[in-house]
């Protein structure tokens, strides 16, 4: 037998907690003496004390934890059960995660305002070029939308592309527009230049596409993770107004450079515009 210290001690719990489960009926001691009240254990209730434990720090109420202990549930289903909580739990972390970054990105922007000089966009012109193109429908324009379509939709067609046996011939660019069902999603289009000499009658598994030159197209350079690129789309459209000129769509993304590291990347944000 364990006195309850020991028994805290090794189940690296507090007398107190131990005391709190005695009382609700969730991990009784083995014997109580009559006279002392001194609570003792035996060393077998370690394992429903881990069950407990790792029940409970999985997010389980003391009720539910309760609920599977008296169940006797075997070790291969609580097993079971802890994995699949496990990934709950993981999945909950990286949703916040992304959630804190985006908070971080609008945070940035919000301590950077007006320090992104519009005298770093320029209207330019923008050449016809011909591409292989995937499209693909996102929720909304927000990162968290957009991530998870134009990611498998550029390995997807670069993987096509390589088993066509066609080289790139320029920048990946990554268009939207919306999809006019009034719900706010937008249509992705992740495309690749190709060679002219392209068919584009043929049967690729990608649609090829002749984009025609943008006469007018507010550009402006970002550097980073697209997650981090709102203070350049805010930099566009100040440009924009401040110099008499309307937007005619969303911005083209043009990836320049595009290491491992999101943080090392180029963009080229290409706005078409016309005169007010």
């Amino acid at each position: 037998m364990l006195n309850i210290g020991d028994f805290a001690k090794h189940g690296r719990v507090s007398v107190r907690m131990l005391r709190h489960y005695d009382a609700i009926g969730l991990l009784r001691p083995a014997r109580v003496d009559p006279v002392s009240g001194y609570r003792c254990y035996e060393a077998a209730q370690l394992a429903r004390l881990n069950r407990l434990i790792a029940l409970k720090d999985l997010g389980f109420t003391l009720h539910q934890v309760r609920a599977v202990l008296d169940e006797e549930v075997d070790t291969a289903e609580l097993r079971g059960m802890l994995r699949l909580r496990r990934a709950e739990l993981a999945a909950a972390m990286a949703a916040d995660a992304e959630r804190l970054a985006r908070v971080e990105a609008r945070l940035r922007t919000i301590e950077s305002e007006g320090t992104m000089s519009t005298h770093d966009v320029v209207v330019k012109r923008v050449p016809a070029v011909r591409v292989a193109e995937l499209t693909g429908v996102a929720a909304g324009y927000e990162p968290q939308d957009i991530g998870p379509v134009i990611g498998p939709l550029f390995e997807e067609l670069c993987g096509r592309l390589a088993a066509a046996g066609i080289n790139h011939a320029g920048p990946s660019v990554a268009r939207y527009e919306d999809t006019g069902d009034g719900d706010g999603s937008v249509l992705i289009r992740a495309a690749v230049p190709i060679p002219a000499t392209v068919d584009p009658a043929g049967e690729h598994g990608f649609a090829v596409v002749d984009l025609p030159a943008v006469e007018e197209a507010a550009s402006v350079v970002h550097r980073g993770s697209m997650d981090a690129s709102l203070g350049a789309g805010q930099a566009l459209a100040r440009f924009i107004e401040e110099n008499g000129y309307r937007s005619t769509g969303y911005a083209r993304e043009l990836y320049l450079e595009c290491p491992e590291d999101e943080a090392d990347w180029v963009t080229e944000l290409q706005e078409p515009v016309v005169r007010a």
